[in-house]
């Protein structure tokens, strides 16, 4: 059973995203949150699987919620929503910890999917959206670092073989299209894929893809 807090200030929206997940078996609702402030209250208090945070909320917005939600160190993972004129926003909330993204007009099924990929800790958006998003704002990331300056910490354990396959996430590869390009068993894929997580300190593919733009891998 996943446990969910749904934070939007739209009563109406709050309506529909609990009538769609009630009607799951697999899904509970803890609570409801009207502004960022009562989000992080209610995530300390009932530490639910995930939150499902809108951005645009009065007082503490659903960036700033995350990333105090995030900064505890609990459990609890933050799917970001976002419209399709507010990516910037939902980058945002990947730099401030959520573990994904998805846009207010999601078919169900897609909100849905994208809940449960969060709650067991994988990407909730498709690659190439990802990769999408990242390059619309790839300014706001390094453009390289200077001369002289030590490689990025983060990667210094990586194997040959674990840099290859956190380059070609950086680049949108779901497990299957490393598994064909790179001639390898999928099985196989997915343990150099954990490693790479657990090595770089990412929270989940997501954040393994900003490494891979943050370090340059990915261009």
């Amino acid at each position: 059973m996943t446990t969910v807090l749904i934070a939007d200030d739209q009563p109406l929206q709050r309506f529909g995203f609990r009538m769609l997940l009630e009607s799951q078996d697999d899904l509970t609702i803890l609570g409801e949150a009207a502004n960022g402030t009562e989000a992080v209250r209610m995530t300390a208090e009932l530490h639910p699987d995930m939150v499902l945070m809108d951005v645009r909320m009065p007082g503490l917005d659903g960036i700033e919620a995350t990333r105090r939600i995030i900064a505890t160190g609990d459990r609890t993972r933050v799917l970001i929503l976002t419209t399709f004129d507010l990516d910037e926003y939902a980058y945002a909330g990947l730099r401030a910890g959520a573990s994904g993204f998805l846009v207010k007009d999601a078919q169900p099924e897609d909100l849905l999917s994208g809940i449960r990929a969060v709650a067991t800790g994988d990407a909730v958006v498709a690659p190439s959206l990802t990769r999408r998003l990242l390059d619309a704002y790839a300014h706001h990331l390094p453009t390289g670092k200077p001369a002289g300056e030590p490689e990025d910490p983060r990667l210094a354990a990586l194997t040959d073989r674990e840099r290859e396959i956190l380059t070609v996430i950086g680049k949108g590869w779901t497990n299957a299209e490393i598994s064909a390009r790179l001639h390898l068993a999928e099985s196989t894929v997915k343990t150099h894929v954990g490693r790479v997580l657990a090595k770089t300190g990412s929270r989940d593919r997501i954040q393994a893809v900003i490494l891979a733009y943050e370090t340059k891998l990915a261009k």
